[in-house]
């Protein structure tokens, strides 16, 4: 992940710490929703750096139909934002009309957020649209003297979203999920490499690669990690970045070296 800025890692520091007691008083009081879309404003300025005036906007609040809050960058929409009553807990349902709408906006990012609670989605534009939880914090167990915390609400921040952070952080996600992972194991060339250090450790036993899936898929692998549209949406991609590599070799290998004119070799004559 990015490295934090010194001037914006001490915002966030002295933020957590300003507002962990507000919001614990907050809930205390069971404050609405109302009253707890002001403290996600001043928290979105005092911590994350958005300004109250140019960066946050209400206009797509229409009689609470749609999202509280959005984000505009240099005046384009960056992200939605539906806020729910600091005392209500969040589930599924309460980012689905926030997703929807997202989606109409073209907008890939939504934030579902009780001020305690705060979930980042990741809408896939797909038939049918899909969302995916990348970040979700919880503001009251967060640590100022925590790197890791740090790092966390930095995905969040102004700063962080101009130098795509979030959106870096998502692909490692992605890179790093057990559906990925599980799909990158049924590819040829790692099986080819497990193939080889079985063989290494019986060489006297007979092992072809169709054994070896086999057992992966039927004994090794979960269920759940290669079936259903996260698995093959993520054998598509490993088979498209697959293909892409091949087509780069074959292309360095098409590739002719320039024909060379023989120097004229004296005949003698003079």
């Amino acid at each position: 992940m990015a490295s934090i800025p010194k001037k914006v890692a001490e915002r966030l520091i002295a933020g957590i710490k300003r507002y962990q007691p507000i919001l614990v008083a907050a809930k205390a009081r069971d404050v609405g929703e109302a009253d707890t879309v002001t403290i996600i404003k001043d928290m979105l300025s005092d911590i994350f750096g958005y300004d109250k005036y140019t960066d946050l906007t209400s206009e797509y609040a229409i009689r609470g139909t749609y999202c509280d809050l959005a984000t505009k960058i240099d005046g384009v929409l960056q992200t939605l934002i539906e806020v729910k009553a600091i005392g209500l807990d969040l589930k599924d349902q309460h980012v689905k009309q926030a997703v929807d709408y997202a989606a109409n906006q073209g907008v890939e990012w939504v934030l579902l957020t009780n001020g305690m609670c705060w979930r980042v989605y990741r809408l896939t534009f797909a038939k049918p649209i899909d969302h995916e939880l990348v970040v979700d914090i919880d503001f009251s167990t967060l640590n100022s003297r925590s790197e890791h915390d740090l790092e966390l609400i930095y995905l969040w921040c102004k700063e962080g979203w101009q130098r795509s952070v979030l959106g870096e952080y998502h692909t490692q996600r992605q890179a790093l999920s057990r559906f990925f992972v599980g799909a990158m194991l049924q590819t040829n060339p790692v099986l080819e490499v497990i193939r080889r250090e079985l063989r290494r450790v019986s060489p006297d036993v007979r092992i072809d690669i169709d054994q070896i899936k086999e057992v992966l898929l039927s004994e090794v692998i979960k269920r759940e990690v290669i079936e259903g549209e996260k698995a093959e949406e993520a054998r598509k991609k490993i088979a498209k970045a697959a293909a892409k590599a091949l087509r780069a070799s074959n292309s360095k290998v098409g590739e002719k070296e320039p024909d060379v004119v023989p120097a004229a070799i004296p005949d003698g004559s003079a």
